[in-house]
């Protein structure tokens, strides 16, 4: 079996969770999880904590009790706490604007890009070169993210676009005759 799936998970106060025959419910402060099981995996509640078995000697079955112990405290983790992502806008004219469900995004195009999010994650904008993205489900706080920055991605010589907080730009020196 994993070394990952060994590690019980455990489940706070407030975090409420129902173990079906091929489905995994989560449901916390912050929304509802679910997760359909693999048939190589078993979950079972041991007290405050959830133990995630292999079923079967398989290499497979082992790979996939690691995996389903980290989506699983995925789901605790989000659904109690959440997830957020910090994007920042590099560049003159650069700005971003949180309207409802929609981001508005000024990054030097021609026309403003309307980024709709979809639903369960929300963007904050605390400043106008800031953008926070937050959400319960840990996959889609990271690709919607992701999809911003792809809109307009970092460029190698003077590092404007669209970039995470923690990213470092590596530039380069600019080309000589």
């Amino acid at each position: 079996m994993s070394r990952v799936a060994k590690m019980p998970i455990a489940v706070p106060a407030g975090v409420d969770v129902n173990i079906g025959t091929e489905v995994i419910t989560v449901k916390g402060a912050l929304g509802t999880l679910t997760q359909i099981i693999n048939p190589l995996i078993a979950v079972a509640r041991n007290g405050a904590d959830l133990q995630v078995t292999a079923v079967g000697e398989s290499r497979e079955a082992a790979a996939m009790s690691g995996t389903f112990r980290a989506l699983i405290n995925n789901m605790v983790i989000g659904v109690s706490k959440g997830f957020e992502k910090k994007l920042n806008l590099v560049g003159t004219g650069y700005r971003a604007q949180a309207q409802g469900a929609a981001l508005n995004l000024s990054l030097g195009f021609s026309h403003p890009v309307v980024y709709k999010l979809p639903e369960g994650v929300k963007a904050e904008t605390p400043t106008q070169n800031d953008v926070l993205i937050k959400g319960a489900n840990k996959q889609r706080v990271g690709q919607v993210a992701a999809e911003i920055r792809a809109i307009r991605p970092p460029e190698p010589y003077k590092g404007k676009g669209v970039r995470y907080a923690d990213e470092r730009i590596s530039l380069k020196e600019v080309k000589k005759k």
